[in-house]
């Protein structure tokens, strides 16, 4: 890449950094589309890698506001989640499955949107855990499923037991994509060179995130998850 080049990518991982530091999700979501066109070695290992360094950031500063107990069952299902979403990039062809993942996206949204509310059960937390994961493995967008069923929660809360969902869910789905042969060390130092600008995006968040929960939680939420599953589709027409 060039400097140009090197310039975008540094700026959609500080936008990106941003909005997930407000939301609780949207790093992938921003960076994903704007990485793969540049450079597709970038996705989905280095991005993950900023995603797990972004989460861990972010559930220090949130800490006092996690739903523990939610967080333990979203696990229970985003560990086969993750092992299948590491067998889909394996042996599916990408554009279905990433279609097919992006429209179930927007039908959880049309579905709150028109006052469908999927609240923090263990079935729905196993549910909405075990989607994220295939999602965060297959296409680097994982936020929306567990976001939708937290949309109701206080901004903190929210952001908190996203961010720690996240820091076990990318762990795991680094470890996938290594025994797959998609992380290994050039992954791992590009992912280190896009830190700077993540952190960034991360400091300025402390100010956005004040302001969007002041009764707005709901609906960034579901404007950034209709957001994601849109991206989704639109870069995987034919």
């Amino acid at each position: 890449m060039g400097p140009v080049e090197i310039a975008v990518v540094a700026a959609v991982v500080l936008v990106g950094a941003l909005l997930q530091g407000t939301v609780g999700f949207g790093l992938n979501l921003v960076a994903a589309p704007v990485l793969v066109l540049l450079e597709p070695r970038l996705v989905p290992g280095p991005l993950l890698l900023c995603a797990l360094v972004l989460t861990l950031a972010m559930t220090w500063r949130e800490r006092r506001a996690a739903d523990l107990s939610g967080l333990g069952w979203a696990m229970v299902g985003r560990l086969p989640g993750t092992a299948a979403g590491a067998g889909a990039v394996a042996l599916l062809p990408a554009r279905g499955l990433a279609l097919a993942l992006g429209g179930t996206v927007l039908a959880g949204v049309a579905m709150s949107a028109a006052g469908r509310r999927f609240p923090p059960s263990r079935p729905t937390l196993v549910t909405a855990g075990a989607v994220s994961g295939l999602m965060g493995t297959a296409t680097s967008i994982g936020g929306p499923p567990m976001a939708l069923v937290y949309q109701d929660s206080p901004g903190a809360t929210l952001r908190a037991t996203l961010s720690a969902f996240f820091v076990v869910g990318s762990v795991v789905s680094l470890a996938a994509l290594a025994v797959v042969g998609r992380f290994g060390a050039w992954e791992a130092t590009a992912g280190l060179l896009l830190m700077p600008p993540l952190l960034a995006g991360f400091a300025v968040s402390a100010r956005t995130g004040a302001a969007v929960d002041r009764g707005r939680t709901r609906v960034a939420v579901l404007a950034v998850s209709a957001l994601a599953g849109l991206t989704v589709v639109l870069a995987n027409l034919p």
